[in-house]
């Protein structure tokens, strides 16, 4: 049975469900980079070609592993309908397509949320027996109350110096290249389903186009942060700034923050 299968199955009322997250790590080992699906991503997402990983490749590379998690009936919440509102990723050293990558992804820090309840999900990638790059992505299973996804007040925004267009297949797009084929991103009648009035970016690749539009400016090694803050429509425009410390993507209308993240090298 196919992981999204499991994932539409897990709507269904099957009986219940554990209150808490489980105690299992997903595993994969001796990944090797697929370099057509790399330059595929590459594209979509805006980045220059090349053998080296993008900041948010390797979430690409444990997507699938995360999905087998989030689908097995051991987990607290069905994987369809969730909220991914924020990601972390700690680059430690740089990576490129001839490393061979062990992938691990557990579900950590379960807690309560105004609008419901929020987990993270830990993934890790190893080269060579050291760990090279971590993520952590905060995904809200939304329960009571109204209100937006992002936490907080948004920061004072860098001055915007750039309009996107957003073409209406990019959701089947980079699902194809991701592996991410949450409807709520690729068809108007799952938007619709989900309370979206059209289909949606999917965050990762907000952040992505981000990363791209500072390469060539960013740090090799350190912390990038980022709040997925309210949605980006398909088939609109939006605005995006950088001060190469701070970056957030905007309504070029309203000026509301659709994104906004930051940047912290190592140290």
């Amino acid at each position: 049975m196919s992981v999204y299968l499991r994932a539409a199955l897990g709507l269904l009322p099957l009986g219940s469900r554990p209150g808490e997250l489980p105690d299992r790590t997903a595993a994969r080992t001796g990944v090797v980079v697929d370099r057509d699906r790399l330059a595929r991503y590459d594209r979509v997402c805006g980045f220059r070609l090349s053998d080296a990983l993008p900041a948010t490749y390797p979430h690409v590379l444990g997507f699938g592993v995360a999905l087998d998690l989030m689908t097995d009936r051991a987990f607290p919440f069905p994987a369809v309908g969730l909220l991914h509102v924020a990601n972390r990723i700690e680059v430690l050293r740089p990576l490129t397509a001839d490393d061979r990558l062990d992938l691990s992804v557990r579900a950590v820090d379960l807690r309560d949320h105004p609008r419901g309840r929020q987990f993270d999900l830990e993934t890790t990638v190893s080269s060579g027996g050291a760990i090279a790059w971590r993520s952590w992505s905060t995904y809200l299973r939304r329960e009571r109350g109204p209100g937006r996804s992002g936490t907080g007040d948004a920061p004072e925004l860098p001055a915007p110096s750039a309009r996107w267009r957003l073409a209406p297949d990019l959701g089947p797009e980079y699902a194809a290249v991701s592996g991410d084929h949450n409807p709520i991103h690729t068809s108007w009648l799952g938007a619709r389903a989900f309370g979206f009035g059209a289909p949606i970016a999917h965050g990762m690749w907000t952040l992505a186009r981000c990363l791209a539009a500072m390469a060539g400016r960013l740090p090799a090694t350190g912390m990038i942060t980022a709040e997925f803050r309210r949605p980006v429509p398909l088939s609109g425009t939006v605005a995006f700034g950088t001060d190469l410390r701070t970056f957030a993507v905007t309504d070029p209308r309203t000026g509301k923050p659709l994104l906004t993240g930051s940047v912290t090298p190592a140290r």
